[in-house]
């Protein structure tokens, strides 16, 4: 009876101890991005949680029942806006273990599983918004036409161009026979694309990503709509069940289901992924973006531009690299579906295949694939340039409104052009002008443009006005100061920082902010270069060419190098 008992006891105790180990914690990876930190936590079985937050400090409190630790903590966590430190905690009851996530700042966790897939076992994933930096930006507004007429000077903005580097943070992407893995790959190339526009006076590259992090591919066009891009191209590097497949291809959105063996795989491994990662999977009946497309010909418009920017850069592809298709293949893929922006998928070539991993993981081929991206993408936009951008300004000419008192020698001596170009570029047989007559004007000093326009605002109102413009400025006052003389200090009135603080009286504390408006900007002088010229030297400083005549009092526009020009209020 004692034996049997004793038997009993054991079974007992193995059984619970069973029970209390029916899961285990065997990694915690932590994945920090701009707008928010995940954590993703490996489990050896589905995972059976609670959670809830903490303030004072600010804390994450995560139960995981029947659960054991295969892992060590705590763990240190850098780079990231809100987390600091993962450690454990005493449990409330026996069989459960418990995690802090202690936090910078207050965030609203959202908490969900994630079934095994690719090589990861069941996980618990947690997104940690950084709080503010989780809003995201409001949308940039491209100009319309009637507003850019009403510029001076316009058809100078930045042609935008959204990189985005496939998969990234606990999504790999495809993994090569040697174990390297698709989502470095693709943002190294990206990287170096952008690079190379971003070397392009008049264009502007934006990485969807610029780490390892994980972003859902939904919000890929997302981001790039926020950032007012005219184009999207995605960089992946395929992969493929069989190892024989090999070159690169361009993709482009086919609203029915893919007809290749190839794009059927490409398109559920684009599930994959956003399963892999923790994203939403487009549905059809939600996919609000294709949905609008039916009814909105914008729609046909950037697909018909998104294949022809596909066909140049497989073109160019071609010359360094071999192709597995000739021509652009369609797939019905989420980060293709905005109806506003055109769209394509670059793959640099089959990650799966041994020989192609060798070369994706190049430095040098990584940038042979990044020319041939730029230089399909530049050559698009070189000749058809959208409307108010630098490089349509350099194909066209600027558009300028004539207002009162302007000739054309002023308007020309404005922008680096000549009267007898603008007469031939309007059809103009004399020298008369019309207020509010919107003329072209060919061979402008784009430099000059390009670089003033990316600091200052590009109204007419902006540009004529820098010299009355004013600043403002916050002083911290210092002992033996009163209001008269940080007043003369910034050569404004004493009333004037009376009415902008709402100071009742005039006494003053060591250390009391003040706010000082109105401060008018200095002038400068400037010593005349060889080659430059009153247009040019009015937008290197932001200001106008009849400000610096009258400043100057230049009875012509003619210069001489090492004259010395008052550059007002730039």
């Amino acid at each position: 009876m004692l034996w049997r008992g004793a038997l009993a006891g054991v079974l007992c105790w193995v059984g619970s101890m069973s029970l209390a180990w029916a899961n285990a914690l065997e990694n915690v990876r932590v994945w920090p991005a701009p707008d928010e930190t995940r954590v993703v936590m490996d489990m050896a079985d589905v995972p059976a949680y609670s959670f809830f937050t903490l303030t004072k400090p600010n804390r994450l409190v995560v139960d995981l029942k029947d659960t054991s630790l295969g892992m060590k903590l705590p763990h240190a966590v850098s780079g990231s806006k809100i987390l600091t430190k993962i450690r454990k905690s005493s449990p409330p009851e026996k069989g459960t273990y418990r995690l802090v996530f202690e936090l910078k700042d207050k965030s609203l966790p959202r908490i969900f599983t994630l079934a095994p897939g690719g090589e990861y076992g069941h996980r618990l994933v947690i997104d940690l918004p950084h709080g503010k930096a989780a809003t995201p930006p409001p949308v940039a507004k491209k100009p319309t036409p009637t507003e850019t007429q009403a510029a001076l000077p316009f058809g100078t903005d930045d042609i935008i161009v959204a990189i985005d580097p496939g998969h990234g943070g606990n999504d790999p992407g495809a993994i090569g026979p040697r174990r390297k893995y698709e989502k470095h790959v693709t943002l190294s190339i990206a990287r170096r694309v952008a690079a190379k526009i971003n070397a392009v006076p008049g264009m502007k590259a934006v990485l969807t990503r610029n780490g390892d992090y994980f972003v859902d591919l939904n919000k890929r066009s997302e981001i790039a709509r926020r950032q007012g891009a005219h184009l999207l191209v995605s960089i992946h590097a395929d992969g493929f069940h069989k190892p024989q497949p090999n070159g690169a291809s361009v993709w482009v959105l086919s609203r029915k289901r893919a007809n290749s063996e190839i794009g059927r795989w490409i398109e559920k491994h684009e599930e994959q992924s956003n399963l892999l990662g923790g994203g939403a999977l487009l549905d059809d009946n939600q996919d609000e973006y294709l949905s609008r497309a039916v009814l909105d010909l914008q729609f046909s418009n950037s697909q018909k531009e998104g294949y022809d920017v596909a066909v140049r850069v497989l073109k160019e592809m071609g010359k360094v690299t071999k192709l597995h298709k000739a021509n652009p293949e369609h797939a019905s893929l989420a980060v293709l579906k905005s109806p506003d922006i055109p769209s394509l998928l670059v793959e640099a070539g089959f990650i799966t295949n041994p020989q192609e991993e060798k070369l994706l993981l190049s430095a040098s081929h990584q940038q042979k694939i990044a020319n041939a991206v730029y230089k399909g993408v530049l050559g698009y936009f070189e000749e058809f340039p959208p409307d108010g951008t630098l490089m349509a300004a350099r194909k066209n000419g600027i558009k300028h409104k004539v207002t009162s008192g302007q000739s054309l020698s002023v308007i020309a001596s404005k922008y680096g052009s000549s009267v007898s170009a603008i007469k031939a570029a309007n059809g103009l047989k004399s020298n008369s002008l019309r207020i509010g007559q919107v003329l072209t004007v060919p061979n402008v000093n784009l430099d000059a443009l390009s670089s003033s326009s990316r600091s200052k605002p590009s109204s007419s109102k902006a540009i004529s006005s820098v010299s009355t413009a004013t600043t403002s400025a916050v002083h911290t006052v210092k002992r033996g100061e009163f209001l008269g003389k940080i007043a003369a200090k910034y050569d404004v009135s004493v009333a004037s920082i009376r009415s902008a603080n709402k100071l009742r009286s005039d006494e003053l504390a060591i250390g009391q902010k003040l706010k000082i408006v109105g401060i008018k900007p200095k002038d400068k002088k400037h010593k005349v270069k060889r080659g430059e010229y009153l247009g040019k030297i009015a937008s290197n400083y932001g200001v106008s060419v009849d400000s610096i005549r009258q400043a100057n009092k230049l009875r012509s526009d003619e210069l001489a190098i090492g004259q010395t020009l008052i550059i007002p209020g730039s």
